[in-house]
């Protein structure tokens, strides 16, 4: 069963993309085209996959860890919603979730 993601990129575009259960979000936003870099692939050793997740969807998500919450410090214009996402694997519940791309995220594969 598919779900749908809606991100909303730092001038307030919306980009739905399609995703299935066990999808990571990182790879999910990459492959829609938006500015997630996710530099270290996913090991937890950065914060370029940082995203704000919406007030209503943020509880309904696994806690982050003590790793996630350290990288999060290193995070720009980091909040209370903000997780990486790297660490969020989709499940069917999250269909509907929306995430926000930070104001002040560069990806330098762009470059």
């Amino acid at each position: 069963m598919g779900l749908n993601v809606t991100f909303i990129e730092q001038g307030g575009k919306r980009v739905t993309a399609s995703a299935d259960a066990g999808d990571n979000l990182l790879r999910v936003g990459q492959a829609a085209g938006l500015p997630l870099e996710g530099t270290c692939e996913g090991q937890m050793a950065c914060s370029t996959c940082h995203v704000i997740v919406a007030a209503e969807w943020f509880d309904r998500l696994t806690e982050a860890s003590e790793e996630e919450e350290d990288m999060l410090d290193f995070a720009a214009d980091a909040r209370r919603t903000s997780r990486l996402s790297c660490q969020i694997d989709l499940t069917d519940d999250m269909d509907g979730l929306t995430v926000s791309i930070p104001s002040q995220s560069s990806d330098a594969r762009r470059m």
